[in-house]
């Protein structure tokens, strides 16, 4: 009897996580949007806000002053957009992945596609591309990434445990497009190129812009559409293919139509802000911790998820330090240990313990 008593409400948190993480992240993005070297109160920032998204002739004694709409609406607004959508793009590219490789250590930079978009994006710098040309050789880069860790894996599969081929092999075309991103680097211009390369490369939100937002925000929102109308039919994938073919679905098409999503928003992330690590394989498990393994609720959970994380790495980058971290090391150094908790955890207990 206690524990029908106990389920319903257990029930109705996992239904409503989803818009309660939502509410929570919007109020997130309000809050970084007041905090900063020049701190704007949360009333200030409600009102600038609302003038945005209704325009009206505004009167002459407006509440704020010019400085304030410039901070908000100018600096920091393009910034945090940028950020929540990364995150958000990571978050779902790592709950897809995870969701139709069946494998609990896969995610975008794991397997080799953010090296690839990463190393496509540089390429696309070193030939001095517009933006719209950083994206397109970083989403073709992701998705040669991701062709070549599936084949590889096939080949390796008989050498290894199911649960690590594609690690084994992400790993492997991980650093093939490292080298590469290497030796472009090393051809580039060391005065002109080469330092705007690095510091891509290491992560971060300095510099976003409405043309930013619009390049990560048309390829994450698309994308990302299209992976929640196929969550789930991702629950197929997570049993079999055997189980899923006999239901008459195509495993092959769905599967690479995923991988061609995944690839196309994190190419969009990278082109971006440059590589942020992690985001993509530890949100997805705490997503689960929330939700429970159905897709339905780990993607919008994970998407949620992702964009506060990367939200709150970047009010930390840029506010707890006198000179501003990339925000790709500090999601290194969160994810890295809880990685190393999660192999540990797979190892001495199974993925379907977790």
């Amino acid at each position: 009897m206690n524990s029908l008593i106990k389920t319903p409400p257990a029930n109705f948190f996992i239904r409503s996580a989803p818009l309660l993480l939502g509410a929570a992240l919007i109020l997130a993005i309000l809050a970084s949007l007041c905090i900063g070297v020049y701190p704007v109160s949360f009333t200030r920032v409600m009102q600038i806000i609302g003038a945005l998204a209704w325009p009206s002739p505004l009167p002459d004694d407006v509440p704020w002053t010019l400085k304030e709409q410039t901070v908000v609406q100018v600096v920091r607004l393009p910034r945090v957009l940028v950020a929540t959508l990364a995150g958000v793009g990571l978050g779902l590219a790592g709950a897809a992945l995870q969701g139709i490789m069946r494998n609990p250590l896969v995610g975008p930079d794991i397997v080799g596609v953010s090296s690839g978009a990463a190393c496509g994006g540089v390429l696309a710098m070193l030939f001095s591309l517009p933006a719209v040309g950083v994206v397109g050789f970083g989403f073709a880069g992701g998705l040669l990434a991701m062709t070549c860790t599936t084949f590889l894996s096939r080949l390796i599969r008989k050498s290894g445990g199911e649960t690590l081929v594609l690690v084994l092999a992400g790993i492997f075309v991980g650093a093939f497009f490292t080298a590469l991103i290497g030796i472009i680097q090393y051809t580039a211009d060391s005065h002109t190129q080469l330092p705007s390369m690095v510091y891509w490369l290491l992560g971060s939100f300095v510099g976003a812009n409405p043309s930013k937002v619009a390049m990560i925000a048309i390829p994450t929102l698309g994308g990302g559409a299209l992976l929640m109308l196929l969550r789930w039919r991702l629950n197929l994938l997570s049993l079999n293919d055997l189980d899923a073919s006999a239901l008459g679905f195509n495993v092959a098409r769905l599967r690479w139509g995923v991988i061609f999503l995944v690839s196309l928003i994190v190419a969009a992330q990278v082109s971006a802000c440059g590589i942020i690590g992690w985001v993509g394989i530890v949100v997805p498990h705490l997503a689960r911790m929330i939700t429970g393994p159905d897709h339905r609720r780990v993607l919008p959970v994970s998407a949620m998820l992702g964009g506060g994380l990367t939200l709150l790495m970047d009010d930390l980058s840029r506010t707890m330090f006198s000179q501003e971290i990339p925000v790709g090391l500090l999601t290194a150094l969160v994810g890295t240990p809880f990685i190393c908790f999660l192999f540990w955890k797979t190892q001495t207990r199974g993925w379907n313990e977790q």
